[in-house]
């Protein structure tokens, strides 16, 4: 029997202090909702969580930016729609004009109602005070109508953004130029003269006429004023419409992408949370059985430690 090493109690304390360490701990992961508290309780699940969690929250900023995306196109599409409708009326006007009933003054007064379609027209597309705008950059400037430099010079840029959540993940748009300096040519038409009876093809230098687009919302270039030229109107403004609505598809192509391209991010943000929260959460019934059972262990390891420092006790019946 010693007295100088208690040799049992030590063994208890050992155990003692153990138990009370992961009494602790099952503690801290109950209050914090964690398994993982710190870089001891699991390195390398902590490093993929991490990893995890940067790419869920990548993810969701890239959703947020492709969100912005939808609703920029939104608001190309409603501008684009008022064109529609103005074109269709500048349409309609041109074929009131080609009406041989209608005096010259008549004529001027739906010649007063095109030119004002085609004003509105430009104010909506053209110049730094166009109004298709979406968070000050321009919708029909040909891009975002943000000056960027290229090798070939200062252009305007089209929008550029992330639509994931690695850096290579970009989407570019197509541009979309509908301004008054754009003189693409946007369709053709055949040059027809008036006969007595029947429209006739012209002959020399009365083939198929090009239509550009500039000369559809330029008054100096469409006119709906006279007869003979009101009918080269309804061309104009047939092809005009067919452009308008081959720009409305490409938005719309871009929007279902969009589209198709946040319901992605978001499924792949769930399960990258998902991935992680079964890498760092705790597991409540599984972790209140730990500390049911390290409270209980505890508790027997007060008693005995009180029990093994009563043991030395019995030398002093030796002595008498």
């Amino acid at each position: 029997m010693q007295v100088y090493n208690n040799v049992p109690a030590f063994s208890v304390w050992k155990h003692y202090n153990s138990n009370v360490s992961s009494l602790r701990s099952s503690m801290s992961k109950l209050s914090s909702g964690l398994r993982i508290n710190n870089a001891g309780d699991d390195p390398s699940g902590l490093a993929m969580s991490e990893r995890l969690r940067t790419q869920y929250r990548n993810t969701a900023a890239a959703a947020s930016n492709v969100e912005n995306k939808i609703n920029y196109l939104q608001t190309a599409d409603s501008w684009m729609q008022k064109i529609h409708d103005m074109m269709g009326r500048m349409a309609e006007l041109a074929v009131m004009a080609n009406d041989g009933t209608k005096s010259q003054v008549d004529r001027d007064n739906l010649q007063k109602e095109f030119g004002q379609m085609q004003k509105e027209i430009a104010r909506i597309t053209s110049g730094a005070t166009a109004a298709g705008k979406f968070n000050s950059l321009y919708l029909f400037r040909g891009g975002s109508g943000v000056a960027t430099m290229t090798g070939d010079g200062v252009v305007a840029g089209n929008v550029h953004l992330q639509i994931g959540p690695d850096s290579n993940m970009v989407f570019s748009e197509e541009e979309i130029n509908l301004t008054a300096t754009n003189f693409a040519v946007i369709g053709s038409y055949a040059k027809y003269s008036y006969g007595s009876v029947n429209m006739t093809l012209l002959g020399s230098g009365g083939g198929p006429q090009a239509v550009r687009w500039a000369s559809v919302i330029c008054g100096a270039n469409l006119s709906i004023s006279t007869q003979s030229v009101a009918q080269g109107a309804v061309d104009k403004m047939n092809i005009a419409i067919d452009f308008i609505s081959s720009k409305r598809a490409v938005l719309g192509a871009e929007m279902k992408r969009m589209e198709q391209t946040l319901s992605g991010l978001r499924n792949y943000e769930e399960n990258a949370r998902a991935t992680e929260s079964r890498i760092r959460d705790v597991d409540v019934a599984y972790e209140t059985t730990q500390y049911s059972k390290y409270q209980i262990l505890v508790q027997v390891g007060t008693a005995m430690l009180a029990q093994a420092n009563a043991l030395p006790q019995g030398v002093l019946q030796m002595l008498g």
